[in-house]
């Protein structure tokens, strides 16, 4: 028997839903979500979803509570309507950051929305470039963690840089900064820097050779981009012919946008997990549809997800 799939999404990010629908050849399926006047959230699935595969694409950005709440509601909705399986197509996870206790009497919030997207009754998650992959462990269901090196590998290839060099912003970025490193065949450097306080950080030192280079950074988000334009000016007082720097994920919040049009970062290249809340001639948008079009084919016709990193 073929149950068919559905697409639904809330309201996060509306345009990159139809983006994947598109890419699917299929429309978006209805449902109706709002609020009550004391912001309440309300849902109502508008059609028929019984004995169906059902994908719902929601990144829960900002506002996050409103997102991932939003989510929340949807996927109860949908249980209660009888769909066969729901996955949870989430581009950016929201409260990812603090995925371990980092000090005394902290949270580990991770996995505590981990834990309500299970209860909720998600049966699958979808999402890429998590902040720190263990996250993955979070959850007793299987979760497809897709790589932001997908989008970015074409796009920094095509840009014929004279002599490129991969570094990661920081050393916990190590692994990540490594695997595109390794798609692309290029040497890599870090930057080692010491966080004073959240969303603050001080770049202290270069590790490795980046004299007459072509930097490119590797980063999972961009938020208030301090860490990416101190980077890159440190880097370019190292000798760096030019910076660039990929992120999958633009938050970009509080200064970041003055920060990034102001410093000394020549590109930015992000994917369109989240929406820009503004627009800068520095900031080039790469779109991750078709990836996660592929993706939830895949996944509906049980094929393999891993083949398309070439394992």
């Amino acid at each position: 028997m073929i149950r068919g799939y559905k697409v639904f999404t809330g309201t996060a990010h509306r345009q990159f839903a139809e983006d994947i629908a598109r890419n699917l050849n299929i429309h978006l399926s209805s449902a109706t979500v709002g609020k009550f006047s004391d912001g309440e959230i309300n849902v109502q699935i508008d059609e028929s979803v019984r004995g169906k595969d059902v994908f719902i694409i929601q990144p829960t950005g900002a506002p996050v509570n409103d997102n991932l709440m939003e989510l929340l509601v949807m996927v109860d909705a949908l249980r209660r309507s009888s769909a066969h399986t729901i996955t949870a197509v989430i581009p950016f996870f929201g409260y990812a950051r603090q995925d371990r206790k980092a000090a005394p009497r902290v949270p580990i919030t991770a996995k505590l929305v981990a834990n309500m997207i299970e209860t909720a009754g998600v049966d699958r998650v979808i999402t890429i470039d998590l902040h720190a992959g263990q996250i993955q462990g979070f959850f007793d269901i299987p979760v497809d963690n897709l790589y932001g090196s997908l989008i970015f590998a074409d796009y920094v290839k095509n840009k014929n840089l004279k002599n490129p060099i991969i570094a990661s912003p920081d050393i916990g970025g190590v692994a990540r900064a490594r695997q595109f490193a390794g798609t692309l065949g290029l040497d890599m450097v870090i930057v080692d820097k010491r966080r004073e306080k959240a969303n603050e950080s001080e770049v202290m030192n270069i590790i490795g050779d980046v004299n007459g280079k072509d930097v490119i950074l590797i980063d999972d988000m961009i938020d208030t981009a301090g860490t990416i334009v101190k980077a890159a000016k440190v880097l370019k007082d190292r000798g760096a012919t030019s910076v660039m720097a990929c992120a999958t994920h633009p938050v970009l919040s509080g200064p970041a946008y003055k920060r990034i049009d102001d410093g000394e970062l020549d590109e930015l290249v992000v994917s369109d997990s989240i929406p820009l809340s503004e627009k800068s001639k520095k900031i080039k948008v790469l779109t991750a549809a078709p990836l996660f079009a592929e993706v939830i084919k895949r996944v509906y016709s049980n094929e393999s997800v891993n083949t398309l990193f070439g394992r």
